[in-house]
Order: structure tokens, then C-alpha cells, then sequence
């Protein structure tokens, strides 16, 4: 019987799993942002999360624990130093994984799978971002800034030189 028993195999031996979970999670770290699998992403993501957990603690033992998973110093160094400074706040939560669809050979579901705190563009959009509360009464309306404001130009007088 194989009660309680979740953990995805990945059509894989165990050392060629760790081995690849390891690969993936120093290609993760030192690149912030990867394209794989959704299955293989998820697997990831359940073993690189405890790793960054252990590096926001900047001790021997953790940085040795770390390293015995990882097999890679270029990769503890980035994660400590890096990685570590910014996710300090952060809860948990480390990575996201954005679906792309399928992939064309075998049709398989592929997606992206990046450490949050990296997505530039994604951290602009939610700095950006209002609410507005609305209501049936017709109360208060939001009022734009300069910045939110579309921007109108005059034409400037160009000078021959």
C-alpha cells in the first residue's frame, strides 16, 4: 500500500532525481528564472523553498547544510549573499511558476519558474497599481496624479546646428 505517499518520482531513481533537482536548483539560483516542465517546476519548488529558508540564516552550519543539497559553491555563494538580502521579509513564497502551454514534441506542459523577488517588471506593475472603491452612491472619486495623468507633449522647435 502506498498511503501517505505523494512525493512525485518523476519516472526517475532516486539518485538521478536528487541529481536533477540539484541541477535545476543552481540553474534556478544563479539564473533567477528557468523554462521546464510543470511537473518537474513543482518538484523544484518544494525543494529549493527550504533551501532559501536556510540561507536567510547566514551561519556555517547553514551555509554546509545548504551545500551538501546543492553541490554547487558558485551557487551557495550567489544564494547567500544575493538571494538571502533579498527575500529577508519575505514569509515564504519564494518562487512563482507561470504556465506557457504545451510544448510541441510531446505536448507537454510547460512552464516558467522564477524566484519572485527578480521579476523587475511585475514588481513595477504592482507598485503601480490603485484600487479604487466604488459604490452605488456616487461618492468621492479618485483623483489621478501627474504620474498616472497621460502625459500630453508640445511640440518642441527644433534647432538646425
Amino acid at each position: 500500500m502506498r498511503h501517505r505517499k505523494k512525493f512525485n518520482h518523476l519516472g526517475r531513481t532516486t539518485s538521478h532525481r536528487k541529481a536533477m533537482l540539484a541541477n535545476m536548483a543552481t540553474s534556478l539560483i544563479m539564473h533567477k528564472r528557468i523554462k521546464t516542465t510543470v511537473a518537474k517546476a513543482k518538484a523544484l519548488r518544494s525543494y529549493v523553498e527550504p533551501l532559501i529558508t536556510k540561507a536567510k540564516e547566514d551561519t556555517t552550519h547553514s551555509r554546509r547544510m545548504v551545500f551538501s543539497t546543492l553541490k554547487n559553491k558558485y551557487a551557495v555563494s550567489e544564494l547567500f549573499r544575493e538571494v538571502s538580502a533579498k527575500v529577508a521579509d519575505r514569509p515564504g513564497g519564494y518562487t512563482r511558476i507561470l504556465k506557457l502551454g504545451n510544448r510541441l514534441g510531446d505536448n507537454a506542459e510547460m512552464c516558467i519558474i522564477e524566484l519572485v523577488d527578480y521579476n523587475e517588471n511585475m514588481l513595477e506593475v504592482k507598485e503601480t497599481k490603485k484600487k479604487a472603491r466604488r459604490s452605488r452612491r456616487g461618492g468621492k472619486k479618485v483623483e489621478t496624479t501627474e504620474a498616472e495623468a497621460p502625459a500630453t507633449e508640445t511640440p518642441e522647435e527644433k534647432t538646425e546646428e
